[in-house]
């Protein structure tokens, strides 16, 4: 599997064009930063490029100091490399029919090898390392024998393996942005006298709220005043337009330090936001899945695939979902699920987990289920994404964008969803009373301000992790829902900061972990409360005092006024009171905290990680 998610902008309209280009680059930057261009055409009809390796601050500086002509017509990109280096040529945009047609992709064309080979069988030269430049000289050469940029644009296309989202732009027509997709997300936004294309709505949602998803194999021609989109084979698209409910604000800093900072202080929001509107009398009602009521009878298992961080988004899911609604639940990695031939039929409920609703794996696993007779649902966070748009039903989280490369408010925005989807099921299956219900429904309605709490709390947690700064590894160790908890909290740190960290089920420990523990080693134990977990609770205390009788030093999470741990940890971080399926949404803040504030004081960058893009898209 390939890492690859660039960020791609396009602007048809007035003389703003390289503001409107910078402004959604620096709002796309999350999805690569090795590289960064722009081509802007100008007023007397030249095509300008510039474009510099780094992050966009150094195009930035580039375009300071010498300054591209104004124009009407442009396309950005901000790369995350994959064929060829980081380097100021494989930047994009790339050139063709002589510099007269400039292209961005995002992407990979599986097949490059064959077309480049045929190309320099042509007589052709190429300036960079890049597939992306084989689809420019394509498109050029295409171009000159048909004299028509769209139909050249659509032969193309039609020859392309892979995964891509390609915009490009020609001298002889001023005016004119055409793109093109396949399994790689493109947006349209919708102006007045003047229009946009980008790889998320982030690229453009300054100046529109109103806009259009591109589906699969399918094309768009935009001009100022017109918006056109085409099949591959040349039919006319219907589309329906929708309103971007967050604006630009809610991707910018706000006077945090960071993106992550800000989005980890949205945590309490994304909760209420994804709790907002779906609870009626004590009771989950979703909007989006009225009239889906026989459908959730008659389903007999329930399989949830993601990647990542959705996945553990999803383990804590299932816990809820089999307590409440009495239905086997299983977690599958979206990148595995269809490669073993999963057993799966009209019966089973497929839920993908993803924050994008872009991820390449998770998209293709919701088509193998699709396929296969089964019914899909997505829990995503983007308005118009593929897999949203390819589910029989979707549940947004409503987390507002997430700008951060390594996910925090998704996360807990994405166990909301599923545990109002426990809560909606158990309801429609009459598996659990209404009192019961209302009082789970009561619980989740406290979480946002016990969230805050922590939040306003947290400043133990900063110095814990400035004073862990020069650790060489961390385990974390949690049991039932923490154990997802443990995971997560692992994930991030090993994104964050860069050091080797690994989460267990605890009661794993003996099976060959603790072999790991030696003195001075960091250890973080989610405990369970003593109220909730009876059981639970005396084993991972026991669990403490084996690691601690090693020389391991306990940071324990746990509730607050749980004197059972304080004599067994080396420092304990309390959370408010919370029922045992409510813990995990409290539970792993100060985890989320810890590796944003570790990663700190090493002095690295907490928004963009190194060798990370925000979401996968190529397999």
């Amino acid at each position: 599997m390939l890492l690859y998610m660039c960020g791609i902008v396009g602007y048809v309209g007035n003389d703003k064009t390289v503001d409107v280009l910078m402004g959604g680059l620096k709002r796309l930057e999350y999805r690569g930063y090795d590289s960064a261009g722009i081509a802007v055409l100008d007023a007397t009809g030249s095509l300008n490029t510039r474009k510099r390796a780094g992050k966009l601050a150094v195009l930035t500086e580039d375009l300071a100091a010498n300054p591209i002509a104004p124009g009407s017509t442009g396309i950005g990109h901000t790369r995350w490399a994959t064929h060829g280096g980081p380097t100021d040529r494989n930047a994009h945009p790339h050139l063709g029919d002589e510099g007269r047609l400039a292209l961005i992709h995002n992407g990979i064309i599986e097949n490059f090898a064959e077309l480049r080979a045929e190309l320099i069988a042509d007589g052709f030269t190429f300036e960079s390392d890049t597939d992306t430049e084989i689809a420019a000289v394509l498109i050029g050469r295409e171009y000159r024998s048909t004299g028509d940029l769209t139909e050249a644009f659509r032969r193309v296309v039609a020859r392309l393996d892979g995964a891509f989202t390609l915009l490009a732009m020609h001298q002889d027509l001023p005016g004119v942005v055409i793109g093109a997709r396949r399994n790689s997300p493109l947006v349209i936004g919708l102006g007045d006298g003047e229009n946009f294309l980008g790889s998320d709505v982030a690229a453009f949602v300054q100046y529109t709220q109103r806009a259009v998803a591109i589906g699969q194999d399918q094309m768009v021609v935009i001009t100022p005043d017109d918006v056109t989109v085409t099949d591959f084979s040349g039919n006319h698209v219907v589309t329906e337009p929708f309103e971007i409910q967050w604006d630009a604000s809610a991707a910018d800093k706000g006077g945090w330090s960071s993106f992550m900072a800000k989005e980890i202080s949205e945590e309490p929001d994304a909760v209420a936001n994804t709790i907002r509107g779906r609870v009626e009398g004590g009771q989950v009602v979703i909007p989006e899945l009225a009239g889906l009521d026989e459908l959730f009878v008659d389903i007999n298992r329930i399989v949830i695939i993601a990647c990542g961080t959705a996945a553990y988004a999803g383990t804590v899911g299932t816990y809820a979902i089999e307590r409440w609604a009495g239905i086997p639940v299983t977690v599958e990695l979206s990148h595995e699920f269809r490669y073993r031939d999963p057993v799966i039929d009209a019966r089973t409920l497929v839920i993908s987990v993803s924050q994008s609703g872009e991820t390449m794996d998770t998209l293709m696993a919701v088509r193998f289920a699709s396929e296969s007779g089964a019914k899909t649902l997505s829990i995503c966070n983007t308005q118009g994404a593929t897999i949203a748009r390819e589910s029989d039903a979707v549940v947004y989280t409503h987390a507002g964008p997430e700008v951060a490369v390594a996910s925090t408010k998704a996360f807990t925005a994405q166990i909301t969803a599923l545990y109002l989807f426990g809560l909606h099921l158990a309801r429609v299956r009459g598996t659990q009373t209404p009192e019961f219900l209302a009082s789970q429904v009561e619980e989740l309605q406290a979480v946002p301000d016990k969230i805050a709490s922590i939040l306003g709390a947290s400043e133990k947690i900063a110095q814990l992790a400035h004073w862990m700064a020069d650790s060489r590894a961390v385990l974390f160790l949690g049991r039932h829902v923490g154990y997802p908890i443990a995971l997560e909290g692992a994930l991030k740190l090993k994104e964050l900061a860069y050091i080797h960290a690994e989460g267990f089920a605890g009661g794993e420990l003996k099976h060959g972990p603790i072999a790991l523990i030696e003195p001075g080693q960091p250890v973080f134990v989610v405990v369970p409360s003593p109220r909730g977990s009876a059981i639970l609770h005396p084993k991972v205390i026991s669990t403490i005092e084996e690691i601690r009788a090693r020389g391991a030093r306990v940071i324990a999470i746990a509730e607050q006024g749980d004197a059972a741990v304080l004599p067994s940890a080396d420092e304990v971080i309390p959370i408010p009171l919370a029922g045992p399926l409510f813990e995990p949404l409290l539970a792993v803040i100060p985890l989320h905290i810890f590796a944003m504030e570790l990663a700190t004081a090493k002095g690295l960058d907490v928004d963009q990680p190194r060798n990370l893009a925000k979401s996968v898209t190529v397999e």
